[in-house]
């Protein structure tokens, strides 16, 4: 990985996008440039806008498209999820390689036996644990259901 931002790597990406005339890509990297922008407007002027911060702002564009293609199919409109799907394609060149369950069941189970956790009133402090380990690298959904499965919740 460069020492580029990902603000820096989309704006490239969106050059090659028009050259290729490639609309769609194009049309999500606008999206994803323009959340970026967005994000780093609320901060204080001076601030530095890091990686990570990068990250989440990413990270939370892909997952409005999940909840999206969710409500698609919950209303029948079977036809605009390929469209949504592609803007994920697109927004996961930019987000970390994501763990498999495995992977994400093994760091909720050590987890669980680190914090001395034994039922659903531990979620939470499991919940953070395991979260920032997995920072940007899994969903928190899957997470908190591999949690409350281990916790008996």
């Amino acid at each position: 990985m460069t020492d580029e931002s990902i603000t820096e790597r989309i704006q490239k990406d969106m050059t090659a996008a028009m050259k290729a005339r490639d609309a769609d890509t194009l049309s999500t990297l606008r999206m994803l440039k323009a959340a970026l922008m967005e994000a780093r407007t609320k901060k204080a002027r001076d601030a530095v806008f890091s990686r990570d911060e990068e990250l989440e702002v990413v990270q939370r564009y892909a997952k409005k498209r999940r909840e999206t293609i969710e409500e698609l199919r919950r209303i029948g409109r079977e036809d605009l999820v390929a469209s949504e799907e592609r803007e994920i394609a697109v927004t996961q060149g930019y987000l970390p390689q994501m763990l498999r369950e495995e992977e994400v069941r093994a760091l909720v189970l050590e987890a669980v036996a680190k914090s001395g956790a034994t039922g659903p009133k531990d979620l939470g402090r499991v919940m953070g644990a395991v979260m920032a380990q997995v920072k940007g690298r899994a969903d928190g959904t899957m997470v908190s259901r591999l949690v409350k499965e281990s916790l008996g919740g």
